[in-house]
C-alpha cells in the first residue's frame, strides 16, 4: 500500500498502464467488430470471446468452453444457438463420448474472425511502427514476459480448478 505522498511502485504503474491499454484495445476491438461487413450479425462481445475460445481449441467440449469463459452452461448454450444460426459455429457430438458436445467454427466463422483480426492487426502495426526501434524492442520484450506470466497464472488456475473435489 502506498502513502499519498509516495510515488507508485513500478509494478503498480505497469499494472495501471496495462489495464488502460487493455481498456483502449477493448474499445478498438469493439469498433472493429462493428465495422466488419457482417457487423449486424454478431451482437455481443461475449459471442466473439466464445468464437476466440473455440478458434484456439478446435473441437473444444462445451463444458470446457463454459469453464474458459467463466459462464454458466445455459448462457453459453444461448450464445452457441445464436452463432450456429449465423453460420459461424457448429456443434457436434464428441467422438469419445456421445453425450458431450464439441464446438467448431465454420469456415464462415473463421473468415469473420480473420477480418476482425486483420483490422486489429493493421491498427496495432500502425501504432507500433510509429515507435522508435528501441521502444518497439522494449515493448516486444515486455509483452512476451507478461504473456508468459499470464499463461503460468492461467495454468495454475486450471490445475487448481481441476483438483478441487466434486461437491
Amino acid at each position: 500500500m502506498t502513502t499519498p505522498d509516495a510515488a507508485p511502485s513500478a509494478t503498480h504503474t505497469a499494472a495501471r498502464s496495462a489495464s488502460a491499454i487493455t481498456e483502449l484495445l477493448d474499445v478498438m476491438w469493439e469498433h472493429a467488430r462493428h465495422s466488419s461487413p457482417r457487423a449486424t450479425t454478431l451482437s455481443s462481445a461475449p459471442q466473439l470471446r466464445l468464437m476466440y475460445v473455440v478458434d484456439q481449441e478446435n473441437g473444444i467440449r462445451m463444458r470446457t468452453a463454459c469453464q474458459r469463459l467463466g459462464s454458466a452452461a445455459p448462457t453459453v448454450t444461448r450464445m452457441c444457438d445464436r452463432l450456429q444460426a449465423l453460420g459461424f459455429l457448429q456443434r457436434l457430438p464428441s467422438t469419445d463420448d456421445g453425450r458431450e458436445i464439441t464446438l467448431q467454427l465454420t469456415p464462415t466463422g473463421k473468415e469473420h474472425l480473420n477480418r476482425i483480426r486483420e483490422q486489429r492487426d493493421t491498427t496495432l502495426h500502425e501504432a507500433i511502427n510509429a515507435l522508435h526501434p528501441s521502444q518497439q524492442h522494449a515493448l516486444a520484450t515486455g509483452l512476451a514476459a507478461l504473456q508468459e506470466q499470464l499463461d503460468a497464472t492461467r495454468g495454475r488456475d486450471r490445475r487448481t480448478h481441476h483438483s478441487r473435489p466434486a461437491a
